[in-house]
């Protein structure tokens, strides 16, 4: 499938602003293609509510028909092949965009805890320690400027690039599992007290 990465607009950005469509795109995402009934009953929701949320992403290109398995009774979801990008600047003067922008974030944020929860409370009965040892969480605590926060994320984005794009595309492997990569670099709010921009330094 041809990959179309792009940036999320704010019309796209407002769709998405949805608990159930969030959770619709994330099942899709980590559990590949299905339809709407196989949705509803993993969501707990009913079909004709996952029926209609998956149309409203198919309008904005979040998600799209799955026609080599489709039938004529049953339709196959999958998302749109591709990354989303979501990019603060790109809302910032968009009040309702900005704040479908927060709510997408914190809901996304959400599923990343609690599929993380998911594997601490599970991992070892159904996946075994295998698994377990040769999973990675890791965090760090650093004082940094805004450049070389910038500069650090950037680099690390590179490395992460260049690490996954060769596992895309191609025949999978023998016992082969769904691997959740995530990745968090931001000040924390709340310890340091208002930012002073006069001594951050601009990005050139």
């Amino acid at each position: 499938m041809e990959r179309r990465d792009r940036r999320i607009d704010a019309t796209a950005l407002k769709a998405l602003a949805h608990p159930l469509r969030v959770d619709l795109l994330d099942q899709l995402v980590m559990g590949g293609s299905a339809t709407a009934s196989v949705l509803a009953e993993r969501l707990g929701e009913s079909s004709g509510a996952t029926s209609y949320h998956l149309r409203q992403l198919a309008r904005h290109g979040l998600v799209e028909e799955d026609t080599g398995r489709g039938t004529a009774r049953e339709r196959w979801w999958r998302v749109v092949p591709g990354g989303l990008t979501l990019a603060a600047e790109d809302v910032r003067d968009d009040a309702v965009a900005h704040d479908a922008a927060l709510h997408v974030a914190r809901q996304m944020a959400d599923l990343r805890a609690r599929h993380i929860d998911a594997f601490l409370r599970r991992g070892e009965t159904e996946l075994g320690d295998d698994w377990v040892d040769s999973s990675r969480m890791m965090s760090a605590r650093l004082r940094l400027t805004r450049d070389e926060l910038l500069e650090i994320g950037d680099r690390i984005e590179q490395v992460i690039q260049d690490v996954i794009v060769p596992t895309r595309d191609r025949e999978e492997p023998a016992g082969a599992r769904t691997v959740a990569l995530h990745f968090n670099m931001f000040p924390v709010v709340g310890v340091d007290g208002p930012a002073d921009a006069g001594h951050d330094g601009n990005r050139s």
